[in-house]
Order: structure tokens, then C-alpha cells, then sequence
């Protein structure tokens, strides 16, 4: 195994600009990270991570910068490199890589060679602990360096694309060691899928065009988490909400909630602004770009590029071009002008403006990884290979980190309380 994708250092022309800039950009954040910020001091103090070694596929910026210097000052070595090609920030990347104790081979806009090149670049540091947000990494070490699984204590998955992924590679009886699902923890599903992707996903999407959502009709292909988010978050800003969905019960909580509900090919016909959060396939289709209007909006908020079929896309257009940063435009033969945001790809994150997720919502998140890495490290030998869920203390750890550091006090069960909810004993 070479490491033979430099690290991004050696991609930069002006190295010590990036990293000040990167650097300026992750005081910013961390100034607003109060759970990270706590757990720096106990890391530090404690290194808990001593001797472990730390590769992580994530989007590379700010606020992920501060969890991988946090696993850092916890006495690991980390390598990174990116989970998508358009959410790195080369000034980050390069403000990690400065600390002698991460390497970091995420480059903005690399094609899909280079992409995974860096993905072996880190493997070949052979970690003991891997970090994934997409569940990559996972994935490579199973299928081209098995070897390594044996000194592998766990890892941990960020987010639901990921989740699914190694659910299924579990329920096949592949996957070879423990992993951590954060991204179904509550810390993480109630905060950063809801509040994150939701403020997240309109913001950037406002702000690359320009445009209002008040009376557009604004369609979310799916009801999960993201997509409730996203619909929530549409509708205080004045859109009429129109839900996609293929569960029963989602879409019907959906028509409960009072959004309109119905299939994406009737949505296709009134909708102004498509956003899509099923981490599937497919949701958006040619009968579906047939029907649509002028000047429609398409973005995707979901993990990976193909919940809009931009093939299909393609070969229905007779003209593509740029038509404002961040916006592809496919002219329809009848004239029609279909706008792709990001090119398709996680729009908070791959737009050229996109900041990913509010501050605040990420250092929940990543409170959460942190400390299920330093589980991994110190009772790692507990858990078997497969998926498993966040330990509920854990999870309520990072909680009480936030509210104590938001000066909020809450109350606590009694004795008498713990023992009657804990109890089949008592009748009426």
C-alpha cells in the first residue's frame, strides 16, 4: 500500500494564506461550539486517543476541522480526505494540515480518481478508528484492504446515506467490525437533520439565486428527518409546501402536518422549487423534467448526486450552460430553462457559496463522534462487528454539555420516580 496522493499542501500555490485563512475560519466556528470546546479541555487533559491512529472521510471544513483537531489533542494521529469533492475548503484542509499530528488529503473539486487516490492515501496510514460521513472509507478497507480490519477497533458514521449503507453491508453479513451509527442518535437526528439540513439547504439555495420562497410552491421528495426539516423550514418562510413521498405513514403524517401530498410526476406539473432528501435514487426523472415549468429550481439535500436523474436530464436539453454560479441551466426544446443547483450534489454543502450546517448544530454532532470514539478506544472490545446504536449515555452526555453551557437547568427523576418507571409491579 503507497501514499502516494500528496497531502493538500502540495496542491496550493500560496500554502501559508490558506492555512491563515483556514484557520481564521475555525477560531469562528469554535467560538461557537461550546461542546467541543469542553471536550478539547477533558481530551487534552486526559488524551484519551493516545497511540490510535484516526482516518476519517468527512467534508473538510471549519466546523469538522474542530472535531479532527479535538481527536488530535486526544493524543491521536488523524488522516482525512474528503467525503464529496465540492464541500472541501482548501484553506481548512491546508490549516489542518499544518498540525503535526494530521494530515489532511482533501482537495476541492478533484475528479472521481483523485477522490479515491486520497481515500487510500489515508488508509495507508493503516488506522485503528475509522470516522466516515458516506460510509467510503468503510467501504474501501472491506474491498481492497481487508488486512487491516484485524487492528481496527470500530468506527463511527456520520450520516443517513452512510447509515444505509452499512446496514445493509451488515445484513449480509459483511461488514467486519463495530460501527457506530451517530447519525440515529437522537443528538444528531432531532438537531442537525431537522434544524441543520432544513436552515441549511433553503439558505444556500437563497442565496446562489437570489430568489424568494413566499408563494413558490417548494416540493420535498421525502418525509424523513431532512425532509421535514426542509418542509418546516419552507413554510415559515412563506412557501406553499408540497411533500413526495413512497411510505404510507410518512406521507401521511405529511398530509397531517397540513402539506399538500402527492406523486412526484403530479408535483413535477406546480412546483417551483424541488429539493430532494430521500437518499435514493431517482426520485426526480425525465417524465418528471417533461412536465415541469420555467425557471424551476432542482437541488438535491441528500448524501449522494443521483436523486435527480441529470443523464436523463441531459439528453432532453438541446443547450446547458451556466447560468449564475452554482446554477446549470438545461434549455428544454420547447425552451423551457430547468436550473440545477451544485450539480446536483448535497447543495448546502457543493454550491460554491454553501457553508454546510449551522455552527451550533455541528458541535452537537460532533460532541457525539467524539465521544463515541473515545468509547471505541476504551471499550471497544464490548461491542462485536455490526452497526450499533450511540450508548443512550453518551448521547445524553453531549446534551447536558449543551444546556449547561446555554446556562439552561432541567429537572431530574426522584428515587421514587426511577423505581415506578422501572417497575412492572404497579397496577392502577
Amino acid at each position: 500500500m503507497s501514499e502516494h496522493y500528496a497531502p493538500v499542501s502540495e496542491h496550493l500555490d500560496d500554502v501559508e494564506a490558506a492555512r491563515n485563512e483556514g484557520r481564521r475560519k475555525m477560531d469562528w466556528a469554535l467560538q461557537h461550539m461550546p461542546i467541543l470546546q469542553e471536550l478539547r479541555d477533558q481530551f487534552e487533559a486526559d488524551k484519551p486517543l493516545d497511540g490510535e491512529v484516526i482516518g476519517m472521510a468527512m467534508h473538510v471544513e471549519a466546523k469538522t476541522a474542530n472535531l479532527v483537531e479535538l481527536l488530535a489533542l486526544g493524543g491521536a494521529e488523524v488522516a482525512i480526505t474528503g467525503c464529496n469533492p465540492l464541500s472541501t475548503h482548501n484553506d481548512v484542509s491546508a490549516a489542518l494540515d499544518a498540525n503535526d499530528d494530521i494530515t489532511s488529503y482533501a482537495v476541492r473539486g478533484v475528479g472521481d480518481d483523485d477522490y479515491y487516490a486520497a481515500i487510500d492515501a489515508v488508509i495507508a496510514h493503516e488506522p485503528t478508528i475509522t470516522v466516515d460521513d458516506g460510509m467510503d472509507m468503510v467501504f474501501t478497507i472491506h474491498e481492497e484492504y481487508p488486512e487491516l480490519i484485524d487492528t481496527i477497533l470500530g468506527g463511527a458514521e456520520e450520516t443517513t446515506t452512510g447509515v444505509h449503507r452499512l446496514r445493509a453491508m451488515d445484513e449480509d453479513g459483511e461488514l467486519q467490525y463495530p460501527v457506530f451509527a451517530v447519525n440515529d442518535t437522537p443528538m444528531k437526528t432531532l438537531f442537525d437533520n431537522v434544524h441543520g439540513t432544513g436552515e441549511s439547504s433553503l439558505a444556500t439555495i437563497a442565496m446562489t439565486t437570489n430568489l424568494s420562497y413566499a408563494g413558490k410552491n417548494v416540493v420535498v421528495g421525502g418525509y424523513g428527518y431532512c425532509g421535514k426539516g426542509v418542509a418546516k423550514k419552507a413554510a415559515g418562510q412563506n412557501a406553499d409546501v408540497i411533500v413526495t413521498e413512497v411510505d404510507p405513514r410518512r406521507a401521511l403524517e405529511a398530509h397531517m402536518e397540513g402539506y399538500d401530498v402527492m406523486p412526484m410526476e403530479e408535483a413535477a406539473k406546480v412546483g417551483d422549487v424541488f429539493i430532494t432528501t430521500t437518499g435514493n435514487r431517482d426520485v426526480i426523472t425525465r417524465e418528471d423534467f417533461e412536465n415541469m415549468k420555467d425557471g424551476v429550481l432542482l437541488a438535491n439535500a441528500g448524501h449522494f448526486d443521483i436523486e435527480i436523474n441529470l443523464e436523463e436530464l441531459s439528453d432532453l436539453a438541446v443547450d446547458q450552460y451556466e447560468a449564475r454560479d452554482g446554477v446549470d441551466a438545461y434549455e428544454m426544446e420547447d425552451g423551457r430553462r430547468l436550473n440545477v443547483l451544485a450539480e446536483g450534489r448535497l447543495v448546502n454543502l457543493a454550491s460554491p457559496i454553501a457553508l454546510g450546517h449551522p455552527v451550533e448544530v455541528m458541535d452537537q454532532s460532533f460532541g457525539v463522534q467524539a465521544v463515541v470514539v473515545r468509547e471505541i478506544v476504551q471499550n471497544g472490545d464490548a461491542y462485536d462487528a455490526g452497526v450499533h446504536d450511540v450508548p443512550d449515555e453518551l448521547d445524553r452526555e453531549v446534551a447536558e454539555i449543551k444546556l449547561d453551557a446555554e446556562g439552561i437547568e432541567f429537572d431530574s427523576m426522584t428515587d421514587e420516580q426511577r423505581e415506578y418507571m422501572g417497575s412492572w409491579a404497579h397496577g392502577t
